[in-house]
C-alpha cells in the first residue's frame, strides 16, 4: 500500500493539500465590505475592497489583474456614493479599460460557461450590461463635475456597447438612464439633433415626464424626429402663453440623478444532476454516464441571488416643492434577464467539469482496485473531492452596481436654488445640495445609495 501511494499519490495528496490550505476566494474577501455598505460605511468599505482586490488607498497600479480591475469598479461606486466624483471617474476609466466583458452574442463555441468557475485562475469578464453601466455611471460623475467634454466622451462609448445589445437582445431595455444622460449632456453642448437621438432611444423604452418640456423645446430647433419623439409629442400637450413666459425667465438647468440598491449577486447554488442534464442539454462535453460513478449528486454553479435593498422609496424635493424623478432603469432586472439567457451554457459548463471529475476519480479507482491496495473507492473519492475542492464557481461580480436609477431636469431661474433627496420611508436617509446655477448653465446633483 505504501509502495502503491508513492508511486501513484502525488496527485490526490496534492489536490487535498491545496483543497486544505485553499485561500478565501475574492467573493468571500468581500463580505466584510457588503457589510459596511449596508451598514452606509463607504469609507470603511473602500478599505475592504482594497485589501480584496490588492489596490493601494493612493492612486492606480500600472499592471492590474481581473480582481483589482473589479475592485476598481466597485471602489469607483463607493467614491461616487462619497460624493468625490474625480477619483470616482479615474476608477470608472482605468476598469473600463482593463475588463474585457462577456460576448454573450457570440458563444458558437459555448465557451461562455467555462468563465463562471475557478475564479483564481480565470481572468474576469464583465456582462455587456455591467460594461455599459460603467460608461452611464461615469457620464454621472463629469456631469456632477460640469465636465461636459468629458461626458460626452462616455456617451460615445456607452452607443457601442448599447449597439451591441441592441443587436443581441432587441426590444429590451438596456441602461435608458444613459440614453437620458448623453441626451441632456448633447443638449446643453448645442448638439441638438444627437440629444433628440439619445432622447428617442430613452422614450423607446419608457415615457419620461421630466422630458416633456425638453422634447417640445429640442422640437423647435432641429428637424429630427424618430417614432418614440413622434409619438412623446403627440401625447403632449402644447405649451400655453404662460408656460412660455415661465420658461423665458428660466434660463438654467438641475439635473438630479438617484441611484439606489444594489443589483443580484452570485452565489454557489445547487442542482441534481438529472435536472442540470435536462437544462444543459446538448451543450454539455463529455458522456454523462459516467456520472453515475460520481459520489456528487448535485451540480454546483454561480447563480443570481436578490440583493437586499433599505430604499424602496426615493423622494425628490426641489425649493421646497415635491417633484416627481423618473425611473429610468431597473438595472437589477436587465442583469438577470442577461444571466437567464447563458444560464444554460454556466450549467454545461459545470457539467463538463464535473464529467472530467467523475472520469478522474474513476481511473483511480481502477488502478487503486488492479493495485490489489482495496483503496481503489477511497482513492476515486478523494480524487474526486479533492478536484471538486479547487474548480470553485466564479463569484465575482461588480456587488455594488445600483440596482434603480432615477432622474429628473428642470428649468430653473438662475440663482440659489436648493434640492433635497430623501430615501426609503421616513426618510431613513436624506441629501440636502444648496446649489448656485447661473444663466445659460446647469448643475446636476448626484446620489448614490448602493444600499
Amino acid at each position: 500500500m505504501k509502495s502503491w501511494l508513492w508511486r501513484h499519490g502525488p496527485l490526490p495528496c496534492a489536490l487535498a493539500t491545496a483543497v486544505l490550505s485553499g485561500c478565501a476566494t475574492y467573493s468571500e474577501q468581500m463580505t466584510s465590505a457588503l457589510d459596511d455598505v449596508t451598514a452606509g460605511r463607504y469609507e470603511e468599505a473602500i478599505g475592504q475592497v482594497q485589501k480584496a482586490s490588492g489596490l493601494s488607498a493612493s492612486g492606480v497600479p500600472k499592471e492590474l489583474d481581473s480582481d483589482a480591475a473589479l475592485g476598481l469598479l466597485n471602489r469607483a461606486t463607493l467614491k461616487q456614493a462619497l460624493q468625490r466624483f474625480g477619483p470616482s471617474s479615474q476608477d470608472f476609466q482605468e476598469a473600463d479599460v482593463e475588463l474585457e466583458f462577456l460576448d454573450i452574442a457570440n458563444d458558437t463555441a459555448g465557451e461562455i460557461g467555462r468563465y463562471f468557475f475557478s475564479d483564481s485562475a480565470t481572468r474576469y469578464r464583465s456582462s455587456p450590461t455591467e460594461k455599459l453601466a460603467i460608461n452611464g455611471f461615469n457620464m454621472m460623475n463629469y456631469l456632477a463635475l460640469n465636465d461636459l467634454q468629458g461626458a460626452r466622451v462616455e456617451s460615445r462609448r456607452f452607443t457601442v456597447m448599447q449597439r451591441y445589445l441592441d443587436e443581441y437582445a432587441k426590444d429590451q431595455p438596456h441602461a435608458a438612464f444613459g440614453s437620458y444622460l448623453a441626451g441632456f449632456t448633447l443638449e446643453q453642448m448645442g448638439e441638438y439633433t444627437g440629444a433628440m437621438r439619445y432622447y428617442d432611444e430613452a422614450l423607446a423604452v419608457q415615457n419620461f415626464e421630466s422630458l416633456r418640456g425638453p422634447v417640445q423645446r429640442l422640437s423647435t430647433l432641429t428637424p429630427y424626429r424618430g417614432r418614440a419623439i413622434e409619438k412623446f409629442l403627440a401625447d403632449s400637450n402644447p405649451p400655453t402663453a404662460r408656460d412660455s413666459t415661465a420658461d423665458s425667465k428660466a434660463t438654467a438647468k438641475i439635473l438630479v440623478v438617484i441611484s439606489v440598491g444594489r443589483v443580484p449577486h452570485k452565489v454557489p447554488e445547487r442542482i441534481p444532476v438529472g435536472a442540470a442534464i435536462g437544462l444543459a442539454g446538448s451543450a454539455i462535453s463529455g458522456d454523462p454516464a459516467v456520472l453515475g460513478y460520481s459520489v456528487f449528486k448535485f451540480v454546483i454553479y454561480p447563480g443570481l441571488a436578490q440583493s437586499p435593498s433599505r430604499y424602496s422609496q426615493v423622494g425628490l424635493l426641489l425649493d421646497g416643492q415635491g417633484v416627481q424623478p423618473d425611473l429610468a432603469s431597473r438595472l437589477g432586472s436587465e442583469i438577470t434577464r442577461e444571466y437567464e439567457s447563458i444560464k444554460p451554457s454556466i450549467i454545461a459548463a459545470a457539467l463538463s467539469r464535473m464529467i472530467v471529475r467523475a472520469a478522474a476519480a474513476e481511473g483511480m479507482r481502477e488502478a487503486g482496485n488492479s493495485a490489489g491496495s482495496g483503496l481503489g473507492w477511497f482513492l476515486a473519492l478523494a480524487t474526486e473531492a479533492s478536484l471538486a475542492g479547487l474548480d470553485k464557481p466564479d463569484t465575482r461580480s461588480w456587488i455594488f452596481l445600483p440596482d434603480r436609477v432615477y432622474v429628473y431636469q428642470q428649468r430653473v431661474t438662475p440663482g440659489r436654488h436648493r434640492v433635497e433627496v430623501r430615501l426609503g420611508t421616513g426618510p431613513s436617509e436624506s441629501h440636502i445640495e444648496e446649489i448656485e446655477v447661473a444663466a445659460g448653465e446647469f448643475a446636476a446633483v448626484v446620489i448614490t445609495a448602493p444600499r
